[in-house]
């Protein structure tokens, strides 16, 4: 600090300073002042709009499978979060959901609290196209106190049609190199899908997280896995992985490798052939999906039962598996490149 007196400059004064009042254009919080200049006296109605960091928002969905794990119960929440450093009473809310683009600023660095978290059974908000985004619209005011994190309802759609599957998926790498690994263990990975069509759902889903639950024998609900989905529009496929098989298991070996022709890493020819055992421990017989991503211009020599080629380079086999049994799949590929 330095101080300037009318004989003399000192800096680093000893003590405290005192001041009768404080000047009426100092504020001791960040404010917002507009010099308005009107046309003619009296009242009127002029509204602001400017952008404003500490405000976001996020989805989160809650998925309720039934006992056969044919159909859910889909809950979508808004959840909004204010740390703006500024309270928002009774302030008509409206929510953009896609990509923006937005220039980063330098806001420099902040401590907040750790937020209070209210949640709102409201109504659910009405959806809109705009432009090449959609808009949620809360249908009544609400409070959003700064620190505060509150949720409101966004959708609810009962009975939405399900699909269970189990996947093992390979590697292209040992297409092109031979492997002395032997038995390679994979992993069963368990998904969940469904379609975003008319019905139950039907409208724009904002990216968020998908919790999944499904009820033991006690009818109690028992959380299953959880995955990320990204902003999907209607009519669009929805697979969330939920995690691993506990008791299906599954391992693969190469089990012959030649080269045909070809000298360099563009101009060659191989010959692989793979085995794969899958093992079920359950009570039931269950269907596992391999798939299986094969590079470079390719073709089924032999197999022990028909693929489907899903794309140009995926090649799949849904394979019944035995209630505590196991199944062998074989097949052998060349491939060109």
């Amino acid at each position: 600090m330095i101080l300037r007196y009318a004989d003399r400059i000192e800096t680093g004064p000893v003590g405290h300073l005192a001041f009768p009042d404080l000047p009426p254009d100092l504020r001791d919080q960040p404010t917002l002042v507009l010099h308005l200049e009107a046309g003619q006296a009296g009242p009127g109605d002029f509204e602001l709009s400017y952008l404003t960091c500490g405000l976001k928002w996020e989805a989160d969905y809650v998925a309720d499978l039934s006992a056969d794990c044919k159909v859910m119960d889909l809950s979508g929440w808004v959840t909004l979060t204010n740390q703006s450093g500024v309270a928002y009473r009774q302030a008509r809310v409206q929510l953009v959901a896609g990509e923006v683009n937005q220039v980063e600023m330098d806001t420099g660095d902040f401590l907040c609290e750790e937020p209070e978290r209210v949640y709102s059974m409201g109504a659910s908000p009405e959806e809109e196209s705009l432009d090449e985004y959609h808009l949620y619209t809360l249908q009544r005011p609400t409070d959003i106190l700064n620190n505060q994190t509150k949720q409101v309802a966004l959708l609810s759609a009962p009975r939405v049609p399900v699909t269970r599957e189990l996947v093992v998926r390979g590697d292209s790498y040992s297409y092109r190199n031979q492997s002395s690994d032997g038995w390679t263990k994979l992993t069963v990975e368990s998904t969940l899908s469904f379609t975003n069509s008319d019905g139950s759902l039907g409208i724009p889903l904002p990216k968020g997280i998908v919790w999944v639950y499904a009820k033991d024998r006690r009818g109690n609900a028992q959380f299953i896995g959880a995955d990320r989905i990204e902003h999907t529009p209607k009519h669009e496929t929805v697979t969330l992985k939920l995690g691993e098989s506990f008791d299906v298991t599954a391992r693969r070996k190469q089990t012959e490798f030649n080269k045909l022709s070809g000298t360099g890493p563009y101009n060659y020819a191989f010959e692989a052939a793979f085995a794969l055992e899958l093992k079920n421990a359950k009570a039931d017989p269950v269907t596992v999906k391999v798939v299986e991503p094969i590079p470079g211009d390719w073709k089924m020599v032999q197999e022990s039962q028909p693929h489907t080629k899903e794309a140009s380079n995926l090649a799949s086999w849904l394979v019944q598996v035995p209630a505590e049994g196991a199944v062998n799949l074989s097949w052998q590929v060349q491939v060109r490149q």
